[in-house]
């Protein structure tokens, strides 16, 4: 009996979670923008979402009474190919909803060569996240951006290649980042897909957010495993210095054994105590409780 009231618990939590989740479009009338893409959006058995063309996010909101004023938006990876909309979208969410802090899903648009758009939708998110804070208890000097993988590319070029103070995110969390978008130690397919196959020295440059840091780069929070083989994680040591020479307040947590694409999942590794020291840093740059 026990087990049965625990089951339906479960599947009405997992209910009302799904019911209170917002979409939210990042363009009222569509965006000015095209990536070319034409093959439909598709989602595979793993909730990995394919050719996404139409931006949005979805919205966590934290309880009221429980809402810290943070907030943060969520870039999950996939090569600048899609989404994993759960491993690194929603279940992060409900991660940061737990400690009071609301959180947003982007669907970024996938670039397909024009490497402005996944930034002009990571922009388009946060002002929207700016303009509706008052009604979703949030406090303007506590949105910060969050990225894995490719999606860790998105989030610190948002954090470097900001022009105005509502584009800036007010900090930076970053899982096994793609930083660089130098050939020997980027990502190939997300260089490829950002950028095109043969992009200039000076797109690469760009790109390459360890070059763009400065002083006013937002605080930033790093997670890498030393054995990914997937994404060096140089991409993060270099990144690490670089905020470190402009005096950025960053830390970089590195773990021996975790690969590649961990998100907050328990896999028996070094790697599954990271949430616990994200919520330290969250803790001691007074983002949540």
């Amino acid at each position: 009996m026990k087990i049965f009231m625990y089951s339906i618990f479960t599947l009405l939590t997992f209910s009302f979670q799904l019911k209170a989740q917002q979409e939210i479009q990042l363009y009222k009338n569509g965006a000015k923008q095209s990536s070319g893409i034409t093959e439909a959006e598709s989602k595979d058995q793993n909730n990995f979402v394919n050719n996404i063309t139409d931006a949005r996010m979805y919205a966590y909101i934290a309880p009221k009474e429980t809402a810290t004023g943070a907030a943060v938006l969520i870039c999950p990876g996939g090569g600048y190919g899609g989404v994993s909309s759960d491993k690194e979208g929603s279940e992060i969410a409900m991660w940061f909803n737990q400690i009071g802090i609301s959180a947003f899903v982007l669907y970024y648009r996938m670039p397909n060569g024009h490497y402005e758009i996944p930034l002009l939708d990571a922009q388009a998110a946060l002002k929207i996240i700016h303009k509706g804070a008052g009604k979703w208890n949030i406090r303007h000097n506590k949105i910060g951006i969050m990225g894995f993988s490719a999606g860790g590319h998105l989030a610190s070029t948002a954090g470097t290649h900001f022009k105005s103070k509502i584009q800036r995110p007010d900090f930076m969390i970053l899982a096994y980042p793609v930083v660089t978008m130098k050939k020997d130690l980027t990502h190939s397919g997300s260089r490829n897909n950002l950028l095109g196959n043969n992009p200039s020295q000076e797109l690469v440059n760009l790109y390459s957010n360890e070059l763009q840091v400065t002083k006013d780069t937002p605080p930033a929070f790093i997670v890498h495993a030393i054995d990914d083989n997937v994404v060096p994680i140089a991409n993060s040591e270099q990144l690490l210095k670089a905020l470190q020479e402009n005096n950025v307040p960053a830390e970089l947590h590195k773990y021996d054994v975790g690969g590649h694409g961990f998100g907050m999942r328990k896999n028996k590794i070094p790697a599954d105590n990271w949430p616990d020291l994200l919520k330290d840093w969250l803790i001691r740059n007074n983002l949540t409780k």
